[in-house]
């Protein structure tokens, strides 16, 4: 499934990025088939696959021809099966391609929390007026307890600020 600026192509306002995201909804434990599928494609790891991914649970490759980045990332958990069911399948050529809801893209974006992500948050709660802020505090309110990382307020903050209502 697409996350990342791809996605914020789909639900946000266009802008520049030169990588892909790519949640991939196994464990690591499949990393060496992960790996064969890459270099299939002609993607060149960009790290030790072995020790770097492992740790952070994220394979980054290259495009040799084209420079694209692209990063796998392992993750199997509720909150990545339920993402995974609520993606949208959408039309590329030939091929259907899943990208993340708009909810699911905010909470991955909420969770990282650069500044290029609450901008990227901002921009897809201003084109998705009816987005379901209940499911992404659940899951916020969720990850926050977890990591005591303040999403909600975060979230909340984004929110208000996106209002064109609010004073």
């Amino acid at each position: 499934m697409i996350i990342g600026g791809q996605a914020v192509l789909l639900h946000g306002e266009p802008r520049l990025t030169r990588d892909i995201d790519i949640t991939l909804g196994v464990t690591v434990e499949k990393l060496d088939v992960v790996l064969k599928l890459a270099k299939g494609i002609g993607l060149n790891p960009l790290v030790d696959p072995e020790t770097f991914t492992r740790k952070t649970m994220v394979l980054p490759c290259e495009d040799p021809q084209t420079g694209i980045r692209v990063d796998f990332i392992f993750s199997f958990s509720p909150y990545g099966q339920q993402a995974s069911e609520r993606s949208l399948s959408v039309k590329m050529g030939r091929s259907q391609v899943k990208f993340a809801s708009a909810e699911d893209l905010i909470i991955h974006k909420i969770f990282s929390g650069r500044p290029r992500d609450l901008e990227d948050v901002k921009s897809v709660l201003i084109k998705n007026p009816k987005i379901d802020v209940d499911y992404i505090r659940k899951w916020l309110k969720e990850f926050e307890d977890a990591t005591e990382e303040p999403l909600l307020v975060r979230f909340n903050t984004i929110v208000k600020e996106s209002d064109p209502t609010s004073p």
